[in-house]
């Protein structure tokens, strides 16, 4: 059996909905599927997850929705009319939406997700109608009865580990087609909770590990996951296979194919990832798998830079000699909520790397601050620019130079490199570089393994 999931730019009007059908209907093993909300159809559309915050911002601020809710519901019925789906088939789909206002919510925060949500849950029961009415039998399946059950906050949720158990007694015809929204799942008190930006990725691989499939297909828009950005190189080379940890690490610094929080249940479950194109299926694509008796193709499989990061450098004598010098600093970032990325570190100085995107120019004030006063370091200095490329491949790890093949390129393009460090893994080597040399360093070492 075989869970196949659908992205929003795959589910974005008629014409992508039959090409998502045609797929599914093309392999009797795709038997679950796993909904997005419609994404954007041209360059300058508006995705129906876009419309629905938009709609919960005008609620929670007492202010006029009905032409954001008329846009949402529009979509919808833009998508039934192609396939002359009678129009009271989308009764409880358009009543659900007008009645969100109304629902009871903890807290806006409850409120705000309830509203995302509903973009893959109207697109799951548009889903099963449709494939009913071309004849096939489907049967929209919510979280709340597949037992999809979550914890966390309710706009950043994560799966409890009771979902696998729940889902190990869902029961199911062998001749019908399952189709569950992405996205979401349902906390204890019975409220909607939704994973983080993507996450319908995460129900796919949730769904596949539960289930027991054979296979998980993440259908998207590109053929392949590449060996790094095609903005930044062209035509790099596709990734035809790759391990779990490879794909880990290379999502990390910002590969956004895949959601890569929606490893984790498929690296618990074993289920390997086929990650494919929509429009061009019979393309082989990206197959993630298990690391146990891989055989790497390559020395490196993917290069890849993340411009979100900025660093905090500290340098004072004796440090190695400070006992709970570095606690009182975590101490500090923890009390303001602020995890850190790295932390290398010599016997007089520590690097704390950050995400940009987790902090403002106040808490920078505050965070520095408070270190200063409490540590009292000789020199204390906020790095803004700050870039972090990885280099990633199974087959570095029995790979002697690799990291002289690698600083060697950046060293004839004058590319300065004020952090490198090797996971334990071996797999993986991270540069840290300025942001305004983050493009040509993935250029300068792609073209040192690739290019050759």
């Amino acid at each position: 059996m075989k869970v196949v999931k659908f992205g929003g730019s795959s589910l974005a009007d008629g014409e992508t909905f039959a090409q998502a059908i045609k797929i599914i209907t093309a392999d009797p093993e795709r038997r679950v599927i796993v909904t997005s909300a419609p994404g954007k159809r041209t360059p300058d559309d508006i995705k129906v997850t876009d419309l629905l915050i938009e709609y919960a911002h005008r609620v929670i601020n007492k202010q006029p929705y009905d032409d954001v809710l008329t846009q949402i519901i529009s979509r919808y019925q833009a998508i039934a009319k192609y396939f002359n789906l009678p129009a009271e088939k989308l009764t409880d789909l358009i009543q659900r939406l007008h009645d969100l206002p109304a629902g009871k919510y903890p807290n806006n925060h409850y409120l705000m997700a309830a509203f995302k949500a509903h973009g893959e849950r109207s697109n799951a029961m548009l889903m099963a109608a449709v494939l009913n009415h071309l004849g096939y039998e489907a049967r929209f399946v919510t979280p709340t009865e597949a037992g999809i059950r979550v914890t966390g906050t309710p706009n950043n949720a994560n799966v409890i580990p009771e979902t696998y158990s729940l889902l190990d007694h869902f029961t199911a015809k062998q001749s019908e087609l399952l189709v569950f929204p992405g996205f979401y799942g349902i906390t204890l008190a019975g409220h909607i909770a939704t994973f983080s930006r993507g996450g319908s990725d995460i129900t796919g691989a949730i769904l596949a590990r539960g289930l027991h499939a054979d296979l998980y297909e993440n259908f998207t828009d590109v053929d392949a996951i590449y060996s790094a950005n095609p903005n930044v190189i062209d035509d790099p080379e596709p990734i035809t296979k790759m391990t779990y940890r490879e794909m880990r690490e290379l999502s990390y610094a910002g590969f956004s194919v895949f959601h890569d929080e929606a490893l984790i249940p498929a690296i618990q479950g074993n289920v390997p990832i086929n990650v494919k194109n929509t429009q061009h299926p019979e393309k082989p694509g990206t197959l993630i798998v298990p690391d146990k008796n891989f055989q790497p193709r390559d020395i490196v499989t993917g290069i890849v830079s993340g411009k979100h990061f900025a660093a905090l450098y500290l340098h004072k004598y004796l440090l190695n000699k400070q006992i709970g010098f570095t606690l009182r600093i975590l101490q500090i970032l923890a009390k303001h909520g602020i995890s850190y990325e790295h932390m290398p570190s010599g016997i007089d100085d520590i690097t704390i790397i950050l995400d940009r995107d987790q902090i403002n120019d106040q808490l920078i004030d505050e965070v520095s601050n408070e270190i200063q006063e409490t540590v009292n370091p000789d020199h204390l200095e906020w790095i803004d620019n700050y870039a972090i490329t990885m280099v990633v491949g199974e087959g570095m790890r029995n790979r002697v130079g690799v990291i002289n093949d690698i600083l060697e390129p950046l060293a004839k393009n004058h590319i300065a490199v004020p952090m490198i460090n090797q996971g334990a893994s071996r797999i993986s080597i991270m540069i840290g570089t300025f942001d305004k040399d983050a493009d040509n360093a993935v250029r300068a070492i792609y073209h040192r393994f690739f290019a050759n």
